[in-house]
């Protein structure tokens, strides 16, 4: 699984996570609680299994969301497709076992007419997102190690 780079907007960013890739799995994995530890998730749903192929309908700075999950490989790889009004995401996390931790990686790509205009008004808006997530998510996971 890739992401689209050429759509309007695409970024890869990493952090470093202490903690094993199983315990950064374990978080990221479990897409029910996502809106327990990220504040721009209101609501979400997996519908089935962690398996590729499983949807998850979830609710992201005012958007509704459509998922797909496409890639389901504990614990090293996780990644979705999605849908929203006008837009197309990719989505793929990596987490590489480093001394003392995980190296966390996430790559995003968004397609259609509204990351066109998003680009207009902040063209690092998706790198700047994604460094985000992966501070949020190396909060949550240091502090239950």
């Amino acid at each position: 699984m890739n992401i689209d780079q050429n759509a309007p907007l695409a970024a890869r960013q990493e952090i470093f996570i202490a903690a094993t890739p199983e315990q950064v799995w374990a978080v990221q994995a479990d897409i029910n609680h996502w809106a327990d530890w990220q504040p721009d998730i209101s609501t979400i749903k997996l519908e089935g299994e962690l398996t590729a192929g499983s949807v998850f309908r979830w609710k992201a700075n005012g958007l509704n969301i459509t998922s797909t999950l496409e890639v389901v490989e504990p614990p090293q790889h996780i990644g979705w497709t999605g849908d929203s009004l006008g837009m197309h995401a990719i989505h793929i996390w990596h987490f590489e076992p480093q001394a003392e931790g995980t190296r966390a990686i996430t790559e995003e790509s968004l397609s259609g007419w509204f990351p066109r205009i998003l680009k207009l008004f902040d063209e690092n808006f998706l790198e700047k997102s994604l460094a985000a997530s992966l501070k949020t998510l190396k909060n949550r996971v240091e502090q239950r190690t």
